[in-house]
């Protein structure tokens, strides 16, 4: 008997989480968590779904180690096989720890970003094969991405 995958789903709250939660098919059904920051939609998530809460790195090098080692500690504890990420600051730890763990790491570039790369998926870019984007230009920054259209 195939043992059921478990997803995390990573990214910050706001718009990045908005973007993830139109996936819900992809995880309706199986285990699954969320991961993101202290903001009212995320909040709200919480409420009926586990939510784990992480620091936001604000682009600074200590605040990205402490949410990578909150990240560690939410790992050892749900051990994901899979993430998803819609980005930003908070879906880039999870998906670090990915990689190096070996886990699946899909990520899928924000319906925001038209005309320029996301630092996120620049700095991810290089180290995963499931990497989406929402608009045919995307492919210009990420030639080996997937255009899949948009998720909302």
């Amino acid at each position: 008997m195939q043992k059921s995958k478990k997803i995390c789903i990573a990214a910050s709250a706001g718009g990045h989480l908005t973007e993830a939660l139109q996936l819900k098919e992809v995880w309706k059904g199986k285990k699954h968590f969320f991961i993101s920051d202290k903001r009212i939609n995320a909040v709200d998530l919480s409420k009926k779904e586990k939510v784990y809460f992480i620091t936001p790195t604000r682009r600074n090098f200590v605040k990205l180690l402490v949410s990578l080692n909150e990240t560690r500690k939410i790992f050892s504890k749900e051990n994901p096989d899979i993430i998803i990420s819609t980005g930003a600051e908070i879906g880039f730890p999870a998906m670090v720890l990915g990689v190096i763990l070996g886990k699946r790491v899909i990520y899928i570039e924000s319906i925001a970003r038209i005309n320029s790369p996301s630092l996120t998926g620049q700095l991810i870019y290089p180290f995963i094969k499931d990497f989406y984007v929402q608009w045919p230009q995307g492919k210009k920054f990420f030639p080996k991405s997937k255009y899949v259209g948009a998720v909302i």
